[in-house]
């Protein structure tokens, strides 16, 4: 977890996703909704509420919706963040088949 949020109580439920954010390898992605399978909890929406109002402790780039494609009023940064990690682009979308990463 991030040293700032230490001071901030979190749900249990927040911190996993944070925790789970933290571990995507720079180069791999996850959606909102594989966020939420791996920490075993909650939805893809769930996911992009705690993301909204703590993502930016963590490589919240990292996360985007199932199709590839990025958060509507961040885009060009993300996707910015994107390329310089080299994630596999299909034209401004992630490919998702090849950025997935399954969490092992």
């Amino acid at each position: 977890m991030p040293a700032r949020l230490t001071q901030i109580r979190l749900t249990q439920f927040a911190t996993s996703v944070l925790d789970a954010v933290d571990k995507i390898p720079r180069g791999r992605v996850m959606s909102y909704s594989d966020v939420a399978e791996y920490v075993g909890a909650g939805s893809g929406r769930a996911v992009g509420t705690v993301m909204a109002r703590f993502g930016a402790e963590v490589p919240w780039h990292r996360v985007l919706r199932n199709d590839g494609t990025c958060a509507t009023h961040k885009a060009d940064r993300q996707l910015a963040l994107l390329r310089a990690e080299r994630v596999p682009m299909r034209g401004n979308r992630v490919d998702m088949a090849k950025a997935r990463w399954d969490g092992t």
